[in-house]
């Protein structure tokens, strides 16, 4: 996978706090560019959002069929 490529995690269906653990894995292995975090409840979205903004990465939300698409750019 070239560095372009956004990471993409599927936390849907897990419980806390594994999506944000799962998340601060994947900011962790990329240390800027793009990351792509599906989530399924409005708790994952803002758990996920609140812990990418405290790491610096900028945050934006899309509405997705069965959930919330996280996008995360550094």
């Amino acid at each position: 996978m070239a560095d372009t490529d956004p990471i993409i995690v599927d936390v849907r269906g897990l419980s806390c706090p594994q999506p944000v653990i799962a998340t601060h894995q994947a900011l962790g292995a990329r240390p800027g560019g793009h990351v792509q975090v599906l989530v399924d409840t409005g708790a994952q979205r803002d758990n996920v959002s609140r812990l990418a903004r405290r790491e610096g990465w900028a945050v934006a939300v899309e509405p997705a069929d069965d959930g919330f698409r996280v996008l995360l750019s550094k």
